[in-house]
């Protein structure tokens, strides 16, 4: 049984705009009255001291959550998190993030957790974003980079997502700033191969603040 307090936004792959779409979907939600935690519980290629640029830091403002201030582990090279924490020596502990996740949505409505590349991109040796979806019980935001690719990236995630019985609540399609033909026709073709019907496309924004108004809809398919 999913908890309709915990949320995760999942990528179909890099580099697609995870932490844009769930700072913005944060800010709509906010608009509903909601208290939210947005938190990241690992982020790489950080420096030393946190940047307001870096994923989580961002995600806290957008909350403006006193706690946490930035991802729940940092670790500085730009790789995977397992192959950075093992040339850092640091020990990832997927139970750990679990436990610190659960005890911040204690205290709020809803949890909102974003995830670290694409959706079975290791977060430990042993673990994924679908592994901290199911042990959170989460429902999904899947976030597509939209471009050409997107649709078999899409399909694929799907797939994975269906395997770890994680509902999803709705996909969306970022507008990156790609420059193809594809970009135009991404969409109705997403839905009409995979038959998903909450989809929304998102405009290429510089800002995610801007892009809060474009995803009310997808506030309302979080709160039923």
């Amino acid at each position: 049984m999913n908890s309709k307090r915990n949320l995760i936004v999942v990528g179909s792959d890099t580099s697609v705009g995870k932490t844009f779409v769930a700072c913005a979907l944060a800010r709509a939600l906010a608009e509903h009255g909601v208290n939210v935690a947005a938190i990241k519980p690992v982020e790489t290629g950080v420096d030393e001291e946190v940047s307001p640029e870096e994923d989580g830091a961002m995600l806290a403002e957008a909350t403006g959550q006193a706690t946490p201030t930035h991802a729940l582990t940092r670790l500085k090279a730009p790789l995977a998190p397992p192959v950075a924490a093992d040339l850092e020596g640091v020990h990832l502990d997927m139970e750990d993030w679990v436990r610190t996740i659960r005890q911040y949505v204690r205290k709020m409505d809803l949890a909102i957790v974003e995830g670290a590349g694409g959706f079975l991109s290791p977060l430990t040796w042993n673990a994924s974003a679908r592994t901290l979806g199911i042990k959170l019980e989460a429902r999904a935001i899947l976030v597509v980079g939209n471009r050409l690719g997107c649709v078999n990236h899409t399909l694929l995630t799907l797939e994975a997502l269906e395997q770890g019985r994680i509902p999803l609540v709705a996909t969306i399609l970022n507008g990156i700033g790609a420059d193809d033909e594809s970009v135009a026709t991404n969409l109705e073709t997403i839905k009409r191969f995979s038959g998903i019907e909450r989809i929304v496309a998102l405009p290429h924004l510089d800002d995610w603040k801007e892009a809060a108004v474009h995803l009310e809809q997808v506030a309302k398919w979080v709160l039923k």
